[in-house]
């Protein structure tokens, strides 16, 4: 179980790279306008001008980079934790995924951006419960 839960986080680390790569090219797709619109509507309570929805992109365009340094410090970290069954180092992925997630959803919730609730929700759907299971099975293996 332990091999599977670790390919598993290499898995979601990956993930994080390749959409990370993509956000910068892809932010301005037309499959994205209903996801646009939705932050439109929040902020100007209907369709933005222009320069609003540019600005929108460019900062989706700017969030991909970040993701893929996240990730990379991700792939890092769990290649630590499982080299050396460290336990606290699972413990430190859990922390930081608890740090971000409820700020992140309340912040969107402020803003009724709903899409985003439901893409953190997923992200600690798929992310806390092997890190969990992981931390656990280290810890009683002694590290």
């Amino acid at each position: 179980m332990r091999k599977f839960l670790i390919r598993w986080m290499y898995a979601t680390a990956i993930v994080h790279l390749l959409v990370g790569a993509l956000l910068p090219w892809i932010g301005n797709l037309d499959i994205f306008n209903a996801y646009h619109q939705g932050i439109e509507t929040a902020f100007w309570g209907g369709p933005a001008p222009a320069a609003a929805r540019a600005q929108q992109v460019w900062w989706i365009s700017l969030f991909g980079p970040t993701v893929q340094g996240l990730s990379i410090w991700m792939i890092a970290l769990i290649h630590i934790a499982d080299r050396y069954r460290s336990a606290w180092v699972w413990a430190v992925l859990v922390l930081g995924i608890v740090v971000w997630a409820p700020q992140d959803m309340l912040i969107s919730l402020r803003m009724n951006c709903w899409t985003h609730v439901w893409v953190d929700s997923f992200a600690v759907a798929v992310m806390v419960p092997p890190l969990v299971w992981l931390w656990r099975h280290d810890r009683m293996q002694g590290t």
